[in-house]
């Protein structure tokens, strides 16, 4: 594990901190502006929403940190999972095309004529 801080982790809570500031200062702002004479509750609004938003980088951090302890927890308590042999795989030069059935209704010919082509493009794919 490396230090507690890091020069990174330095950087990530300054600017976690400078956009907390910052929103703070526009929720000012709004609340200015909503006991001016021309402010509207659409103001006061963004008097809530401003300091949200300066937390959500805060918030962003922790819940990486969260799922990223968790990943390590779980690659930590699960064995190494057991490969088994792969099994052969089969070319298509091996596999013979199924008889085509006849059929009396027309539509059930149609598909037909289509699962045929189908399976012929199939096969010149697979040279």
């Amino acid at each position: 594990m490396r230090g507690l801080l890091t020069p990174q982790r330095i950087l990530i809570g300054f600017l976690c901190l400078i956009a907390l500031v910052v929103c703070c200062g526009l929720a000012y702002w709004q609340w200015q502006r909503f006991e001016s004479a021309s402010g509207t509750f659409q103001n006061l609004g963004y008097v809530l929403q401003w300091p949200l938003f300066g937390l959500f980088p805060a918030f962003m951090v922790w819940r990486f940190r969260k799922l990223a302890r968790q990943r390590r927890d779980e690659a930590l308590s699960e064995p190494e999972p057991v490969v088994s042999a792969r099994e052969p795989v089969t070319t298509v030069d091996a596999v013979k095309p199924a008889p085509v059935e006849h059929f009396d209704d027309e539509e059930d010919a149609e598909l037909a004529a289509y699962n045929r082509m189908l399976a012929d493009l199939n096969a010149r794919d697979g040279r």
